[in-house]
């Protein structure tokens, strides 16, 4: 069935909280029946009593996302492993042993140890993007060895700053109808998409045309505010006003598995596309 929400949209200059976007997972540990307990934006908060946790002890099938405002270098990764709320909750969930975190042209594959507090991994050179993406490809199990596997914080570290942390205060809070759009979606090549529309938690969103004939045409950034509500989204970039309908098909997937995000009306040329929630 058909998701059509419709859109208006108002032009205005973002007010941005910080250079960290989202954290999104292709699943979490009861998603369905407590979306806010381990949901991956749990991972950038910078506290203990909060955690991701996989659907199942099986990873190999799950990956988080994290998406910036802009390119990023990252020089280290602070992680908190497993689910590090209690001694009692890090033996009752698996943990991570090797994690492989991917950015826009490399790829780094590491181990952690199985201890709770804060691990700090260092890239030399760094890891340079604007998306990463991260996978447990082992772990350490749980008492139960079909205990779902947990990661209490996953902090980037740009410019020997955290990029994340507890100073996000209550934008990290769930919300049913943005975590419909949250993310990155894509438009262009078959497995090298160019154009790239993110939402971010904090009600930004940007719009990126990163072309590979840089000879021929010219890198674009479209910047704005967001507000989701049941069944209308409202945009700001400038000042002038647009309304639309933005269909979301749970039922038609793209090739991979993905869902398609059309949007239908009087918009400008860079949201006329057919954008997809995998590349």
């Amino acid at each position: 069935m058909n998701r059509a929400i419709c859109v208006a949209m108002i032009f205005a200059l973002p007010a941005y909280a910080g250079p960290i976007g989202y954290a999104q997972a292709t699943g979490y540990f009861k998603k369905d029946s407590r979306p806010t307990l381990y949901q991956p934006l749990n991972l950038l908060d910078g506290r203990d009593n909060t955690a991701w946790c996989s659907p199942t002890a099986d990873t190999l099938n799950d990956h988080l996302t994290f998406g910036f405002k802009g390119p990023e270098t990252i020089s280290e990764l602070r992680i908190n492993n497993g689910n590090n709320f209690s001694a009692d909750t890090f033996n009752q969930f698996g943990r991570a042993r090797r994690i492989e975190l991917k950015g826009r042209t490399t790829s780094k594959t590491f181990e952690i140890e199985d201890k709770r507090g804060p691990q700090t991994i260092t890239f030399d050179p760094p890891i340079e993007g604007t998306r990463f993406s991260l996978e447990v490809l082992d772990q350490f199990p749980a008492d139960d060895p079909d205990s779902p596997v947990c990661l209490t914080d996953v902090i980037f570290v740009g410019g020997g700053k955290p990029l994340s942390g507890s100073y996000l205060g209550t934008k990290l809070k769930y919300d049913k109808q943005t975590a419909l759009v949250m993310g990155t979606w894509y438009a262009g090549y078959e497995d090298k998409p160019d154009r790239f529309l993110s939402f971010f938690f904090d009600g930004t969103f940007r719009y990126s045309f990163e072309p590979y004939d840089t000879a021929k045409y010219q890198p674009k950034d479209v910047v704005g505010e967001y507000d989701v509500s049941p069944g209308r989204v409202t945009f700001q970039i400038g000042k002038a006003k647009k309304g639309a309908k933005m269909n979301l098909d749970a039922n038609t997937k793209t090739k991979k598995g993905g869902q398609y995000l059309v949007f239908e009306g009087e918009l400008p040329d860079d949201l006329k596309q057919t954008f997809r929630s995998i590349p």
